[in-house]
């Protein structure tokens, strides 16, 4: 659930705000709401600092040995701005280089068919009356040079010659001549040999110190603490001698921040948010439901503090979803067992291990559906072999869309009818019921016109009534008149994408389909290589791999887009969530 948050003020002396400051971060309770700018001269030094440490850490992650395991945590000697200023200029350095040498090579790449020649001979030959040039002329135009001028074929590229001239006057033909090279090929090679030497040093010395990385990590998130803490300092609000701060903080901490502003002697109000207030949201739930906390945090989404918190049925949905969508209980269990693997070996690193468990459940949920539509890696082979679905039904084509449209239509009720329970004992709550009874008629209508299924022939009077409500409840006034208007247009706007939103959940039904066909295609192509010699055994065994393999990668791919999708849009549409919140983030020292 969202937890009910209070708004608080802390009123101190303006002597004494840094101290106050100091207590409520070391209390780790407020989320502060800044009153003024949050920017300071203290704040700026601060950013440059943290600027300075980004662009530090931003060298060690070019390395190539950043992946390695650091086996020292090294302290930083002598101050980390010096150190971190000597790391940027190394990056620096090398990376002015390493485009130095890499435009080095292109220029090798593009003269070594010339052969080596040094520009300074052929100008100093000009000088004396002897000119040579260099063309790159189309083979059937070669004959144009003028009489008396030498041409020398070198090669030949994509039908043009690239060609030498020699001369003992200036002459004009219809071809732009070769600009020269600054210096020769071997001095070329030889200058790129010494920025290469000069680059595996400054690599070398990057290098050494990665194990200082840890130990810039904690003074990067002590600088992020502090400009959080320097801007809440400047976010404060002052009249005369006084300061005060204002915050939110959950309705249970009440009691621990009136304590301490007691014993320090704060002036401070706490009362309820205003409804134009930016509440931060702090969601609280059981750990089953928590599950969900790793996909919000990956999309970045909040609900608003005034909306609903749809985790449990989104986890419920969305584990259901992702069975249909991977569809096969052989790729459950490689998911199943890869995030087994992940889990050994990152738990000790790790301090929030939820990911893993929802992709236990995730997994598990892949390998159910995967039993009961007969499914392990491909189907086909699995029938042809005599093995049986437990639950064959899904494998027909009516059978599976009829539930993909069952589901829709079970969902988007659940989110009027939440809804409806927190509107009553409004009459607006007889809305969310009539958009409900419009929703199932969308089911039936669906299984009509794209299953072929009779419409039944209570269905006219189930939308008459629904409509009905939608129209006269969705804003209810004294003047009836007024609320149809009012409805009707509700109606006019909504109504066709109560039927689509339904249709949307077809989705399901054919991804999850052609995750199948794939599969059974790459399982058909290796028996069809058959096993006659090792060649073909090792061919038929890489088909198979390569098919699977990319199907695995695909899966979570459907999953984040359309899985993900059906909830966070048709569900939180219904649902009237906007996802328009911003987390609870109290000042805190860690």
């Amino acid at each position: 659930m969202i937890v009910p948050m209070k708004k608080a003020a802390i009123i101190v002396q303006q002597k004494d705000s840094h101290d106050a400051l100091d207590q409520l971060r070391s209390l780790g309770l407020l989320h502060i709401e800044h009153q003024n700018s949050a920017q300071s001269q203290d704040v700026n030094m601060l950013r440059e600092e943290l600027s300075l440490l980004e662009n530090c850490l931003a060298v060690f992650n070019q390395s190539a040995e950043k992946n390695k395991k650091i086996t020292l945590d090294a302290q930083i000697t002598g101050g980390w701005e010096v150190k971190a200023r000597h790391i940027v200029d190394l990056g620096k350095r090398y990376e002015q280089l390493e485009t130095y040498a890499r435009n080095l090579r292109q220029q090798i790449s593009e003269w070594e068919h010339w052969g080596d020649f040094q520009p300074e001979e052929i100008n100093q030959l000009a000088e004396r009356g002897i000119y040579i040039r260099l063309y790159q002329v189309p083979a059937r135009e070669i004959k144009f040079f003028p009489e008396g001028v030498f041409v020398k074929p070198l090669f030949t590229r994509a039908g043009i010659i690239h060609c030498i001239t020699v001369s003992r006057s200036e002459f004009d033909c219809p071809f732009k001549a070769v600009t020269l090279p600054k210096q020769g090929l071997s001095a070329m090679r030889q200058r790129l040999a010494e920025e290469e030497k000069i680059i595996k040093e400054l690599t070398y010395d990057i290098d050494r110190n990665l194990n200082l990385v840890p130990a810039f990590l904690k003074e990067k998130k002590k600088l992020e603490k502090e400009i959080e803490f320097y801007q809440a300092i400047a976010g404060m609000s002052s009249t005369g001698s006084l300061s005060y701060v204002t915050g939110y903080l959950p309705f249970d901490a009440v009691g621990k921040l009136s304590a301490r502003a007691k014993i320090k002697q704060w002036g401070f109000v706490i009362g309820e948010p205003a409804n134009e207030d930016n509440v931060p949201v702090l969601i609280r739930t059981n750990r089953f439901f928590q599950l969900m906390q790793p996909i919000f945090r990956l999309l970045e989404i909040v609900p608003g503090y005034h909306e609903l918190d749809i985790s449990p049925v989104f986890l419920v949905f969305f584990s259901l979803f992702f069975g249909m969508l991977i569809g096969d209980a052989g790729y459950g269990l490689v998911y199943f067992l890869l995030t087994l693997w992940l889990h050994k070996k990152f738990s000790s690193k790790s301090v929030d291990k939820t990911v893993f468990f929802l992709f236990y459940l995730l997994s598990f949920c892949a390998i159910i559906w995967g039993l009961l539509t007969g499914t392990f890696f491909g189907q086909a082979w699995l029938a042809g072999k005599g093995f049986k679905a437990l639950l064959p039904a899904l494998n027909d084509a009516k059978i599976a869309q009829r539930f993909c449209f069952f589901l829709g239509a079970l969902q988007l009720s659940i989110a009027h009818a939440w809804r409806m329970g927190l509107k009553l004992p409004s009459l607006k709550a007889l809305a969310d019921l009539g958009w409900i009874g419009v929703l199932w008629t969308a089911f039936f209508l669906a299984n009509t016109l794209i299953l072929g299924d009779n419409f039944p022939a209570c269905g006219i009077w189930l939308v008459s009534a629904s409509l009905a409500l939608v129209v006269i409840f969705t804003n209810p006034q004294k003047n009836i008149f007024k609320s149809v208007a009012s409805g009707l247009g509700t109606v006019a706007l909504s109504l066709m994408n109560n039927f689509t939103d339904v249709v949307s959940y077809v989705r399901l039904f054919a991804v999850g389909l052609a995750g199948v066909a794939i599969a059974d295609t790459f399982n058909a192509m290796a028996f069809g290589i058959g096993k006659a010699n090792f060649f073909t055994l090792i061919l038929s065994g890489f088909v198979i791999v390569a098919g699977h393999a990319l199907n695995l990668v695909l899966g979570p791919m459907s999953v984040i887009v359309h899985g993900i999708r059906l909830n966070v849009l048709e569900f939180s549409g219904h649902a009237n969530v906007s996802w328009s919140g911003s987390s609870y983030k109290p000042l805190k020292k860690d």
